[in-house]
């Protein structure tokens, strides 16, 4: 199946590639929020990132988010040199690849379903009723279609987290960068998010998500441990 959230190229570099990246903080002390970090996503791949509150998971995800600049080393992604790129262009960037799924679902209370996820297109060159029919797309994908008109205040907490992932989706991004997707949602809901995210992983969706809960992490087919920003892969057991 393909949709907003089809894969890019097999065939192209990595989606996210650190080389020597890290982040500190200057003091006094300074402090080194991430140590210089090797690290490569390839497409395709599904990445979850565990540690504890405090251990640098909100650092690796604002570098490979271009939230923030790291301070050492080099960020590639999709073999684009971020370190090169001015402010819009890191913005214009990351609206291209990059789709945020957060823990809070940030949905307008007075806006639809679809509204939602149109919104998220706000800035392209397309029509509005473009926008809408790419955002009901996008609804199909997750399991939404039949809820496309209904507000948020109408929609459980794992749908209103599938809106979100539809409006992650509907740029076609080349990652889905995903901030403990499942912390407000009961142990129901959780399963049927993490199921819908692997369902796009085997679709061919990158995804990487951050959480502190063990078991979501177990969804990855790699798992990597941030612990005093020190950044390390788990063996699988």
């Amino acid at each position: 199946m393909t949709g907003p959230g089809t894969v890019r190229d097999p065939a192209g570099p990595p989606v996210i590639e650190f080389r020597g990246v890290g982040l500190s903080y200057p003091g006094p002390p300074a402090v080194e929020a991430l140590r210089p970090s090797e690290l490569t996503v390839g497409r395709g791949e599904f990445v979850s990132v565990i540690g504890p509150s405090g251990s640098g998971k909100s650092t690796f995800l604002n570098i490979a988010g271009l939230l923030d600049r790291p301070t050492a080393g080099r960020y590639l992604l999709d073999g684009i040199d971020t370190a090169s790129l001015g402010d819009a262009d890191r913005t214009a960037l990351r609206g291209r690849r990059i789709g945020f799924v957060f823990q809070s679902f940030h949905l307008l209370p007075h806006r639809s379903a679809a509204e939602n996820v149109a919104l998220a297109m706000v800035y392209r060159a397309e029509k509005p009723r473009q926008r809408l029919a790419r955002a009901r797309e996008a609804l199909r994908q997750v399991g939404l279609g039949h809820r496309a008109a209904a507000l948020p205040t109408r929609l459980s907490g794992g749908e209103r987290q599938r809106v979100a992932i539809a409006r992650a989706l509907v740029g076609r991004p080349s990652i889905l960068l995903c901030d403990e997707p499942t912390g407000n949602l009961d142990s129901a809901n959780t399963e049927n998010v993490l199921g819908l995210l692997d369902d796009l992983h085997a679709e061919g969706m990158t995804v990487l998500v951050i959480t502190h809960d063990p078991a979501v992490a177990a969804r990855g087919s790699r798992v990597l441990a941030i612990r005093d920003g020190v950044l390390t892969e788990q063996a699988r057991a």
